[in-house]
């Protein structure tokens, strides 16, 4: 999965679909420079790791099905814009 911002400063979400136990990675697609990234909101049935500015690693709990969500922010520069982004990922555990 990857969401492409227009903007610095806009907050969007997206969807991911992963098998129960199974990782994906996120990574950030936003025009220009991350500067910094965390996690703002920890996912409910699974982990999400950190693994650069750029890209996450989300694993869900084994033997679990049903829906997470998790949300990242990202700060950088744009070609337009500064600022603060999150981006609130759901994801569908199958």
């Amino acid at each position: 999965m990857s969401v492409t911002l227009a903007d610095w400063g806009e907050n969007s979400t997206g969807d991911i679909d992963v098998a129960s136990g199974q990782s994906c990675l996120i990574p950030i697609g936003i025009r220009g420079t991350v500067t910094d990234s965390a996690i703002s909101q920890k996912p409910t049935y699974g982990k999400l790791k950190k693994i650069n500015a750029l890209t996450f690693e989300y694993r869900a709990k084994a033997k679990y099905k049903g829906n997470d969500s998790f949300a990242i922010k990202a700060t950088g520069q744009g070609p337009k814009t500064s600022g603060t982004s999150v981006i609130t990922v759901r994801a569908t555990i199958k």
